[in-house]
């Protein structure tokens, strides 16, 4: 029988509880220093076959999972939500030493499946990932400050652009965040700076229409700030980080996309009608190699939208997903079914189909979230499918008839 390695991981240290055969053989707090993690490596190497149990707490539990990588040992990061409810008793003592032990004790009465490493591939797609999601959480934070101080400087600026957030409609914003700036200036002075100063290549004629715009703009602007308030500093401050912002978040898409062509899995991700190079860069990160899952319902929980049902005697609750999972992937996911719906006619699926199917489904129509959910099952199942037997989408690959009986 393995040893047992349990340690209870927080901010920079660790408990450890060594056990074998239900027998205790010694415990010990180790930093994580170099110095801390030798002494581990100590007890590991004394151990007799041993196995690493840890929960996952994050950034915190990092080192330690790097450290069994690093070594070859094997290792089990636990849920900290199933190992609660697996280890729960009716007198609770909480200690840093006693959840050690008690990590040590539940994983010897129940079976805990060994962490699989992600590849480096897949390990660098995921920190890309969160990476880019930090960056966009980072956008719409600084979106939301520029509007404000927007609204007091020119906020008819927002009408001369479809796509307000654009770079070329944050160059203008920061070139002219008053409407004085634009009254000093002629027609085509007006047309020359725009042309000169923006990142992207304007036509003569572009250039004219959008001084044209601007002008009629700012002769019936009625600002609450003048010129030269604070306010109009933070306009052109938070425009500098949003252009930056978006400038980075392009590259990282860059990076994402190429690092996940080296792998053979994108171009099953990208046959499928609906998903693009970048969702399926971003898929590929959230859920890293999907050929490790036993079946679609792993992945479904692993994504979080396994069904949640709750009944007692005679009253329960509607059911809904679980929503414990991966929420990232779940949001994408969500919008890439929105792309297949959108581009329905210039390319079908068996997804829309059954979208529709359900919609129109009598005598109960589904809602559209509910749809939408349940495409999402469909969709994570016909990936599992196509990758493991190393097979691109094709319309008649999975017959949607078949697809509404089941």
């Amino acid at each position: 029988m393995a040893d047992i390695i349990a340690l209870d991981v927080s901010m920079g240290k660790s408990n450890v509880a060594w056990y074998h055969q239900k027998n205790c053989r010694g415990e010990f707090v180790f930093r994580h220093t170099q110095s801390g993690f030798n002494q581990l490596l100590s007890t590991v190497q004394a151990a007799d076959h041993p196995i690493i149990f840890f929960e996952a707490t994050g950034i915190y539990s990092s080192p330690v999972e790097h450290f069994c990588i690093s070594h070859q040992l094997k290792y089990c990061r636990l849920n900290p939500l199933e190992l609660h409810l697996k280890s729960e008793n009716l007198r609770r003592v909480k200690t840093d030493r006693q959840d050690a032990r008690k990590i040590a004790l539940t994983v010897q009465g129940n079976l805990f499946r060994l962490t699989v490493p992600k590849s480096p591939r897949f390990a660098r797609l995921h920190e890309l990932s969160r990476f880019y999601n930090q960056l966009n959480n980072d956008w719409d934070h600084r979106l939301v400050q520029l509007h404000i101080a927007l609204e007091q400087t020119f906020p008819e600026l927002k009408q001369l652009f479809k796509n307000k957030t654009s770079k070329l409609a944050l160059n203008i914003v920061e070139l002219f965040p008053h409407p004085d700036f634009v009254k000093l200036l002629s027609r085509t002075k007006l047309k020359n700076r725009l042309i000169k100063s923006t990142d992207k290549k304007l036509s003569n004629m572009k250039g004219f229409k959008y001084a044209d715009q601007l002008l009629k703009l700012a002769q019936d602007a009625y600002p609450a700030a003048s010129q030269d308030s604070v306010q109009v500093d933070e306009v052109r401050y938070y425009c500098r980080l949003l252009i930056e912002l978006t400038k980075q978040k392009e590259k990282i898409v860059k990076q994402m996309i190429t690092t996940a062509q080296e792998d053979e899995t994108f171009q099953y991700y990208v046959s499928f009608l609906g998903i693009g190079p970048q969702t399926a860069a971003q898929l590929m990160a959230e859920l890293g190699d999907i050929s490790r899952f036993d079946n679609a319902n792993q992945l479904n929980a692993y994504v979080g939208i396994d069904i949640q049902r709750y009944q007692s005697g005679q009253g329960g609750h509607q059911d809904h997903i679980n929503k414990r999972g991966n929420p990232i992937a779940r949001k994408l996911l969500y919008f890439a079914i929105g792309n297949m719906i959108r581009q329905q006619h210039a390319a079908p699926n068996h997804i829309v189909d059954y979208y529709y199917h359900l919609k129109q489904k009598r005598p109960y129509p589904k809602l559209n979230k509910v749809a939408m959910v349940a495409c999402m099952n469909k969709t994570l199942k016909c990936l599992l499918s196509m990758i493991k037997h190393h097979t691109k989408y094709r319309y008649r690959y999975t017959d949607s008839r078949s697809l509404v009986k089941n």
